[in-house]
């Protein structure tokens, strides 16, 4: 006998608004990114502006489009983000964490594969902190023998 278990648990359901688009929340250092997405052609805006446009080096727009592409859902759906706090890095990264949630919650069936390509794990390296008495993390004064 199942205890408090549904016979369909496995099945995840989508969770999709009024509006027929799908919410997820990324983060990436100091990055915090709100993403929705919805059935489109592929306009991806950040902030009111495109993606092309705000995320001006080709590294960071290959890193904004990796969860479609691990989907194989280029062209397939329309992103609309705003993001805050970080610089350009942590901000794809937090975009790129953000669509990937946002698929699942649209696609629960896409997360297995999301998952193994490692896009729903935040990435939790952030910046060292000073130590005292050295200039930086880890780096120290030059030392004079004389």
């Amino acid at each position: 006998m199942q205890m408090g278990h549904d016979v369909n648990s496995g099945a995840a359901e989508s969770k999709i608004d009024s509006h027929g688009r799908a919410y997820g929340t990324g983060r990436r250092k100091e990055a915090v990114a709100r993403v929705w997405v919805k059935l489109g052609n592929g306009d991806i805006v950040v902030n009111g502006r495109k993606a092309v446009e705000y995320f001006a080096r080709s590294v960071l727009q290959a890193l904004v489009l990796q969860p479609f592409a691990a989907s194989n859902r280029i062209g397939r759906y329309d992103v609309f983000c705003t993001v805050t706090g970080g610089g350009l890095s942590g901000q794809a990264g937090a975009v790129r964490h953000g669509i990937s949630k946002a698929l699942t919650s649209y696609e629960p069936e896409l997360r297995t594969l999301l998952k193994s390509a490692g896009l729903l794990t935040r990435d939790s390296r952030t910046v060292e902190r000073k130590k005292y008495g050295l200039m930086k993390a880890r780096r120290s004064f030059q030392f004079s023998k004389r």
